[in-house]
């Protein structure tokens, strides 16, 4: 499979095979992850491959409070949208998802792996601080790799997650994996080999929808 077909099919999973993977595959994509873009090639992420049954417990004890929180938000959302609709059933695959996401989320310490993406801190030029919206221009240093590192897995057949719900427990994650002073967390990806296969048409919104030329709003056109 190249890495054009990956992209394509890679999708977010969320049952995995019991199965190990082993330390020799993911040496392999983040072998090929690691030559991803980033700012002055300061190379800022560091990885930390969570296998050790207790750690991923206790990741998961962190990572539940928060989507306990975001699923019972998400599920009253849909059951109030569904209920103001005249179309029965028209949001029963957006709750059939998110019933599959909280399964992934309950089960989250029985994944094969749940790797930590860390970066350091000075090197990351971040130009956006004083903007008055989140920063996100750090980042262009770290999730590239991030991406690299799924497509490579899906090469390899291994299905990836990335949530970011743990950042909120960075202090904890920190301590419990003794990340040092000077880094942060960017976000998780979890790792195995899917229990159900890859997807094989993943929905998206059209390349005329959300790509521009010149303005904002003015749609690129379609090859003839």
């Amino acid at each position: 499979m190249d890495a054009l077909a990956a992209m394509r099919t890679i999708g977010a999973n969320r049952v995995y095979l019991p199965d190990d993977v082993p330390d020799a595959v993911v040496y392999e994509a983040v072998e090929s992850a690691r030559f991803a873009p980033q700012g002055g090639n300061r190379q800022p992420v560091r990885l930390v491959v969570v296998r050790d049954a207790e750690k991923k417990r206790r990741l998961k004890a962190l990572y539940l409070p928060p989507w306990r929180t975001y699923f019972e938000a998400a599920e009253a959302g849909i059951a109030g949208a569904e209920a103001g609709s005249s179309k029965l059933g028209q949001y029963g695959s957006a709750h059939k998802s998110l019933l599959a996401a909280n399964d992934f989320a309950e089960k989250l310490d029985r994944h094969p792996l749940i790797i930590v993406v860390c970066a350091r801190l000075e090197d990351l030029h971040i130009t956006d601080l004083e903007q008055d919206r989140p920063s996100v221009v750090g980042g262009a240093s770290i999730y590239p790799l991030v991406q690299n590192l799924c497509i490579a897995f899906r090469v390899a057949g291994v299905a990836t997650t990335v949530t970011t719900l743990l950042g909120g427990a960075e202090p904890e994650v920190k301590e419990l994996l003794e990340i040092p002073d000077g880094y942060l967390t960017a976000c998780h990806v979890v790792a195995g080999y899917p229990a159900n296969g890859f997807p094989k048409k993943l929905t998206r919104r059209e390349v005329e929808e959300f790509t521009y030329v010149d303005t904002f709003g003015c749609a690129i056109a379609a090859p003839d």
